[in-house]
């Protein structure tokens, strides 16, 4: 349950930085592209089917049935649309924060990361999951530079 939490948690703060990004465009912002939005949009909405699976498959080893672990799975998911639109209503509203919820969404992402998901992924096969962050880190690189 802890890391069911904690991905439902750190999901948030990425809806946050969605709705920051698309927000800033919205505004005008310098620095600010729809590119650039697309791209942390498409590269958080790939990263959230392992995050999904995270979810499901220590819920179907305790004996939860496909169905409901797939449902709170997808449960786990569906707080960051939701705080996409805060997201972006906030940075319309008070541009001030934006460097700071930016900030905070970043730095929740890298905790959530660093404190659970790197140590539960290194007890299964470490040469998978070094392997695993590597190629993530390169579809990320790829869509920065292709819509960056």
């Amino acid at each position: 349950m802890l890391l069911v939490s904690a991905i439902t948690l750190h999901n948030i703060p990425e809806g946050l930085a969605i709705g920051v990004a698309f927000g800033a465009v919205a505004s005008g912002l310098e620095g600010a592209t729809l590119g650039a939005a697309v791209a942390l949009a498409i590269g958080i909405g790939l990263q959230n089917f392992p995050e999904g699976t995270a979810v499901s498959m220590p819920l179907r080893r305790d004996g939860m049935s496909r169905r409901r672990s797939f449902f709170y799975g997808q449960l786990s998911g569906s707080v960051e649309p939701a705080a996409a639109v805060v997201g972006a209503a906030v940075v319309i509203v008070a541009q001030p924060i934006l460097p700071y919820a930016l900030a905070f969404a970043a730095g929740a992402m890298i905790f959530v990361v660093a404190e659970e998901l790197i140590p539960e992924a290194k007890r299964g096969s470490p040469d998978i999951a070094a392997l695993s962050l590597m190629f993530g880190f390169a579809v990320m690189m790829a869509l920065d530079v292709a819509l960056g």
